[in-house]
């Protein structure tokens, strides 16, 4: 990890203490306050995949991943912000580089947010371009410079096919507009994830540039680098870290309560001297310790594939939504395990273990690690065999 990381590492480590102080808060107000978005920026959290080229830091997955996780492992919704907009600048990458370098003019802590989900529907007329739609999940959107969400191609109102022809996908394009031609619905009323402002955002027959079009799984990059071949693969490892990070928040917490010197109602010691208390902590921490470094591995194997220029196979994807998946089940587990560890003290308002808890079971919602992805890793075993997976079998990774 380079000095720039160190140093931001060090900066987030300073602004914990006011971060926890103010998780309620932000729970409450549904989404960051804007002074601290405004250090986040500073710290350069919102620069980290944003290239050299245009002032950013051009960080590799691993090193990238590392931060977020800090910042998750201090709040899981500052962290799931901060992460998720970091991680979405990718899909500007698809963008004609003029449109690109508009959204950088200003320096490289543009916020970009939207979604991923293609909800929306974009028709040519005489006019031009018109989209209409309504997305969800807009995680940061309040806080965001450029919005976009990802449309179904129309014609007189019915979808076009998409590459694979009529059997296959529709043709699906971006959209990306600056954030004040988007509305905001104010939805984000939910029991987990509060604080991340993750509203719905929409369009009303609104007029759409060509070069505020991109394709998002296919279209080439502006941007040179390996970093920039491929965004799909990029972007659920990104959560990984995420979900990481609120799961050692979860275990912080529990050993903090346990080193008070707590002892239970009607238990002959206290929490840290119980040999059950022992046992499920240590099983805990296992889960916890493979779950990172199966997410050290994929972020790995992540960066080698855009070294090779093999970031654009399928199972470069399929592998990395497969492990994305396993990891935030395995953190949800973590989590209700040392919230049951808590007893009586984890329901409080003022407890981190009940928060960590709704945090985890709500990100493990999002359909980027969603359990559906197993069967599409089934299928591409069953398919290649181990041949998609070297490093299951013992071949060299290098």
């Amino acid at each position: 990890m380079n000095d720039i990381a160190q140093r931001m590492l060090a900066q987030i480590d300073a602004l914990a203490p006011a971060i926890r102080e103010r998780a309620v808060s932000i729970e409450k107000a549904r989404q960051l306050p804007a002074d601290l978005v405004d250090e986040l920026r500073a710290i350069g959290l919102f620069r980290l995949y944003v290239p050299a080229s245009h002032g950013g830091l051009g960080f590799d997955p691993l090193t990238a991943m590392r931060i977020v996780q800090a910042l998750s492992r201090i709040d899981g919704s500052v962290g799931w912000t901060a992460g998720v907009c970091a991680a979405e600048m990718l899909f500007a990458t698809r963008l004609p580089r003029a449109t690109f370098d508009r959204i950088y003019a200003r320096g490289p802590d543009a916020i970009v947010a939207g979604a991923v989900q293609p909800t929306g529907t974009l028709e040519r007329t005489a006019q031009g371009w018109r989209a209409d739609g309504r997305w969800s999940f807009a995680s940061g959107c309040t806080h965001a410079d450029w919005l976009f969400g990802i449309c179904v191609v129309t014609e007189r109102g019915k979808p076009l096919p998409g590459r694979l022809g009529a059997g296959g996908p529709p043709l699906m394009r971006g959209v990306m507009l600056p954030a004040r031609e988007w509305q905001i619905e104010d939805t984000w009323q939910v029991a987990g994830l509060e604080g991340t402002g993750s509203h719905h955002i929409a369009l009303r027959h609104a007029a759409v540039a060509e070069d505020c079009l991109f394709d998002a799984a296919d279209g080439p990059s502006c941007i040179d680098g390996p970093l920039y071949r491929a965004v799909p693969p990029l972007l659920p490892p990104m959560g990984s870290a995420i979900v990481l990070g609120m799961a050692e928040a979860a275990l912080d917490a529990i050993v903090e309560l346990a080193g008070s010197g707590r002892q239970q109602f009607r238990v002959a010691v206290p929490m840290r001297d119980s040999e059950l208390f022992q046992g499920e902590l240590g099983r805990v921490e296992a889960e916890l310790r493979a779950a990172r470094a199966l997410q050290n591995a994929e972020a790995a194997a992540l960066w080698r594939s855009a070294l090779h220029g093999t970031q654009h196979d399928e199972a470069a994807y399929v592998r990395a939504t497969q492990s994305a998946t396993w990891i935030a089940h395995a953190c949800v587990r973590v989590a209700d395990a040392c919230f049951a560890l808590g007893g009586g003290a984890a329901v409080y308002d003022t407890s981190p273990l009940q928060r960590c808890l709704r945090n985890l079971h709500a990100a493990a919602q999002h359909t980027g690690m969603h359990p559906r992805h197993y069967v599409s890793a089934a299928k591409l075993l069953l398919r290649t065999g181990l041949q998609a997976h070297p490093e299951q079998a013992g071949y060299p990774q290098d």
